[in-house]
């Protein structure tokens, strides 16, 4: 079960939500920083003209939170539609691993877009960014380390991961298991609805065949589609 770096969270009883969000701190940050920038400049203004220029710099200020407000929904509908190509399930203390992994399929492969679990949008249920993560990707990578099967959320995760993939055609081989550089998990500690999948091994000399074989682009648009027809499908069942 992921660790994740995540607690107990509430069971979602709604269905999977098949589509993934970005978190829009940065932006939102962004806007504070404009926020603040406006009351400086509305200061300053009023020190040399009076009454009448700290009018202007606060309309000023108000023009650009309302411009903020007003990109956001922009920008959220486009991150969803957004089908990554992969996602690594992994322990909360692996995520400086995990991110190294990323970069690594990201920039040597071309391998993009990915995420890491740890960087799902904070403040939801975990199980909702758990079905979005694994539904909203083609692949599911397994970040198998010594840290990996510790925890019951991330035993929860892997399981959870596989009987998607199981249950769903077109979710068939998405679950990747990989064995990173550092902490890997020994053979001998891997469950064994694990060993039965050919795992990615980062020490093997034919590492980069695997990837080259694993991730087809192919098999990614043909899941993008899939992903985009249920994700449309949900509006219309909601309202029947």
């Amino acid at each position: 079960m992921l660790t994740m770096g995540v607690g107990k969270s509430k069971i979602d009883a709604c269905p999977l939500s098949l589509s993934w969000h970005k978190s829009h701190s940065v932006e939102t940050t962004g806007g504070h920083h404009q926020s603040e920038s406006g009351r400086g400049e509305a200061v300053s203004l009023g020190d040399g003209a009076g009454c009448g220029s700290q009018t202007e710099g606060l309309t000023r200020e108000q023009d650009g939170v309302e411009a903020a407000k007003e990109k956001v929904p922009e920008e959220e509908a486009e991150d969803a539609d957004v089908f990554l190509k992969f996602v690594i399930l992994h322990a909360e203390d692996d995520t400086d691993e995990a991110l190294r992994v990323l970069e690594l399929l990201q920039n040597d492969f071309g391998i993009k877009p990915g995420i890491i679990f740890a960087e799902m949008p904070c403040g939801r249920q975990h199980l909702q960014n758990l079905d979005d993560a694994v539904n909203g990707s083609a692949w599911t990578i397994l970040l198998l380390t010594e840290n990996f099967l510790r925890d019951t959320w991330c035993n929860f995760q892997f399981y959870t991961s596989l009987m998607n993939s199981v249950n769903r055609q077109h979710k068939y081989n998405s679950v990747i298991p990989m064995r990173p550089l550092n902490k890997a998990l020994p053979r001998a500690r891997t469950p064994l609805a694990l060993q039965t999948i050919n795992a990615l091994e980062e020490e093997s000399s034919g590492f980069s065949t695997q990837v080259e074989r694993i991730f087809k682009d192919s098999v990614y648009k043909t899941q993008q589609s899939i992903w985009k027809e249920t994700r449309n499908a949900l509006p219309r069942q909601c309202s029947a």
